[in-house]
């Protein structure tokens, strides 16, 4: 008797668990991160993988701060405990973009750092990390110390940002020897945390899929990956990206065509990135 019912249970769909998506957001102070930031092309594709696709929340908070600032990780406690609450997750996606992944990271690693952690940490079930700057770049070493980047940055970064500074190389590896986890040698987070890698951007005037997410954001990244490993997505090395968590995959293993993802391709829908993650939630 109890069989049936369990499986009955499981066909009606009563028993699965509600499960919800949240798209959350790289450096920058954010008001309107779905048309914005993401674009709703990208955002209603990949919500179409939940079993019910309303089932989603576009975070909008000033991650221009320090990941554990009130208006970072306390904007984003909120919000997605709203969101829980509201809609009643059981189990919950966390979607995120470059410095995102680091605030997420933040919140997993510290439960009792603030009360608002916990409940968000119970109902993680997966983080899919696009293009996280785990170990941080040279870029924002550059754009701290010597600001040189101005010309091709200044509008990828931002200046003078706690984020920008708390993403130099040093000060991630300090963060990630201290006080996050995840990285190599150090414990485990307590949901999945997989990554996708940008590998490479490709600019050619002549090329369409240079065009995808814009551009003059192609042109952009490819000047800055003079100053990165050969191996990058013009704002992170591939090594940064992989620095926490494990590895799903990297662009050309996956995407249209094989090809690779910049640092803007990497939150659009470009080269059916949309469609793998969709298909994986």
């Amino acid at each position: 008797m109890t069989a049936i019912v369990l499986n009955y249970l499981a066909i009606t769909g009563i028993a699965s668990a509600n499960q919800g998506l949240a798209f959350i957001h790289g450096t920058g102070h954010q008001t309107d991160a779905y048309n914005d930031y993401w674009t709703g092309d990208f955002v209603n594709s990949v919500r179409q993988g939940l079993p019910d696709s309303s089932k989603y929340t576009v975070i909008n908070c000033d991650f221009d701060q320090y990941m554990w600032a009130e208006d970072a990780a306390g904007c984003l406690a909120n919000q997605l405990n709203s969101f829980i609450s509201a809609k009643s997750i059981t189990s919950l996606t966390l979607l995120t973009h470059s410095n995102g992944g680091n605030v997420v990271r933040w919140i997993l690693s510290n439960p009792t750092y603030d009360s608002r952690y916990p409940a968000i940490i119970s109902k993680t079930t997966e983080v899919i990390a696009l293009a996280p700057s785990s170990l941080g770049t040279p870029l924002a070493d550059a754009v701290t110390q010597g600001n040189v980047f101005e010309s091709s940055l200044g509008w990828l970064l931002g200046y003078d940002s706690d984020a920008v500074k708390q993403q130099q190389v040093s000060w991630m590896a300090y963060y990630n020897d201290n006080w996050l986890l995840g990285t190599n040698g150090r414990p485990g987070l307590p949901s999945t945390f997989k990554t996708v890698i940008g590998s490479d951007v490709e600019s050619a005037i002549w090329d369409g899929d240079s065009y995808c997410a814009g551009y003059q954001y192609q042109v952009a990244l490819e000047t800055t990956q003079n100053w990165l490993d050969s191996c990058s997505d013009g704002f992170l090395e591939c090594s940064s990206q992989a620095g926490a968590g494990s590895v799903w995959f990297t662009d050309k293993q996956r995407t249209s065509d094989s090809e690779p993802l910049s640092h803007q391709q990497s939150r659009r829908d470009c080269f059916n990135l949309d469609v793998i993650i969709r298909n994986d939630i």
